[in-house]
């Protein structure tokens, strides 16, 4: 799809979906950011919605500044996958036992660890860095010091809402395809307790006082303000990064618990809610992307649907005019109270036929029908990326 722009900005606004068809209070976000006096462009996802204080499926090109709620409060959130050497074939019919094994390895929803990690008791686990990322806490934002043992013990777990753990088979016709193991995650409550912190401090800097959107307030390059915020935002991004390669570890040991014989190739990682620097026309931009992944060329990363549909692994073709990105999932077309008022039970059973996972009340809101269609995100973003593999779900742990 050739990207729209969207009228009325001050920056090009590009949108890799129907204009018309974006929510009014999106469409109104956007403007907001594209009036804003420090950005160069900004690229719009197929799966874009309304959200706080920034619009989700946004990126955001700034020079010399950044917004914090551009990022989000779940600084760092994204995705992980690994194939394995397993096909559908060797599967058990009944896959509530995998479902019960992985969450009793990795707390979910407000669960945390009765002891922290010990990277070195995890097969599989990175082991570089661990002790100079913790030391690191103590520069972090003096008002979370007290949340040092809560951020320890969060680590490697998954949290809730749209956060979750699969397994899922490669689709290719009739064969039997190889199982993926993914899952979805960021950087848990000292991620969202930072961002919070930095989106009021910047509220209250007065070259914001005049915003078209006050959600909107930027940090400006060389002030103490900036620096602060990014030394915590480089602390929260690495946070959800390890966060995700803990809990994958772990995942994979429950696997190899009960297939012995399993190998498992190299993991594929994209944050989908951070901050990245880099240059488009010889200009040096902060790149924020709020629901989006970069889509360098021949960059893999993972787009996902709900708990009912497939999901993707792409290849990224490297398009400028997208700041080389990429949808972050299907995105939601309806609130989660929405969904709520919407959905039944009954209707939850009815579309995640054949997934082994919750079907109760808890989790009416992440029903699939709450989300666009993936199908359709696909191919909104054929510029954007290639399919590497489609993968379906057949086990699926929430929150």
């Amino acid at each position: 799809m050739v990207h729209t722009p969207l009228a009325g900005t001050r920056a090009p606004v590009r949108v890799w979906t129907d204009p018309y068809g974006i929510e009014p209070q999106a469409a109104r976000q956007l403007r907001n950011i594209g009036a804003l006096p420090w950005v160069e462009g900004v690229a719009v996802m197929p799966d874009v919605h309304f959200g706080k204080g920034a619009t989700v499926g946004s990126v955001i090109a700034m020079r010399q500044a950044v917004s914090p709620a551009a990022v989000g409060v779940d600084i760092g959130c994204g995705m992980s996958a690994v194939r394995t050497s397993l096909t559908a074939d060797d599967l058990p019919d009944d896959l509530a036992g995998l479902r019960s094994a992985i969450e009793a390895t990795i707390p979910v929803g407000f669960a945390k660890r009765d002891d922290p990690v010990d990277p070195r008791r995890v097969r599989g686990l990175e082991q570089a860095g661990w002790d100079d990322f913790w030391r690191r806490f103590g520069t972090l934002d003096r008002r979370v010091a007290q949340l040092e043992h809560r951020a320890r013990h969060q680590m490697g777990t998954l949290g809730g809402g749209n956060h979750f753990i699969e397994v899922c088979v490669e689709q290719r016709g009739s064969d039997a395809g190889q199982v993926w193991l993914m899952l979805h995650s960021g950087s848990r409550n000292i991620g969202k307790e930072l961002a919070e912190r930095h989106i009021s401090v910047a509220k209250r800097l007065p070259h914001n006082t005049d915003l078209p959107d006050r959600d909107l307030a930027v940090f400006l390059a060389g002030t103490p303000e900036m620096d602060a915020y990014r030394r915590d935002l480089w602390w929260a991004q690495e946070y959800a990064r390890r966060n995700r390669s803990v809990m994958l570890a772990l995942l994979c040991g429950v696997v190899r618990e009960q297939f012995p014989q399993v190998r498992f190739d190299e993991s594929i990682s994209c944050h989908h809610n951070y901050v990245a620097e880099e240059s488009y026309g010889g200009v040096e931009v902060l790149v924020t992307r709020k629901g989006a992944i970069r889509a360098g060329r021949g960059e893999l990363g993972i787009i996902p649907g709900s708990m009912g549909t497939g999901s993707y692994i792409v290849r990224g073709k490297g398009n400028p005019d997208a700041y080389c990105s990429a949808s972050h999932g299907a995105g939601r077309r309806m609130s989660r109270a929405q969904a709520k008022r919407t959905y039944s039970t009954a209707d939850l059973v009815a579309q995640t036929a054949g997934v082994e996972c919750r079907k109760d009340a808890g989790v009416v809101d992440e029903i699939p029908g709450a989300y666009k269609d993936i199908t359709q995100v696909m191919a909104q973003q054929e510029d954007l990326v290639e399919v590497v593999a489609h993968l379906k779900q057949v086990v699926c742990v929430k929150g």
